[in-house]
């Protein structure tokens, strides 16, 4: 049982050292990481408070 666990172990370390390798060697082998850009628009609209009503509800 100790046996198997300790191959478990060699291949997850393996695994990762493969993963890390990967994530170096991929944009050469034509692999994109980047993340998609773009522009996001969206409008707002804030209230304009003109009667006083803030001084009403607490606000400092």
């Amino acid at each position: 049982m100790l046996r198997l666990i300790k191959y478990l172990f060699y291949l997850a370390v393996l695994g990762g050292i493969a993963l890390v390798g990967y994530a170096y060697i991929g944009p050469f082998l034509g692999a994109d990481f980047s993340a998609p850009q773009e522009d996001v628009k969206q409008t707002v609209v804030l209230p304009l408070d003109t009667d006083g009503a803030a001084e009403s509800t607490g606000g400092e």
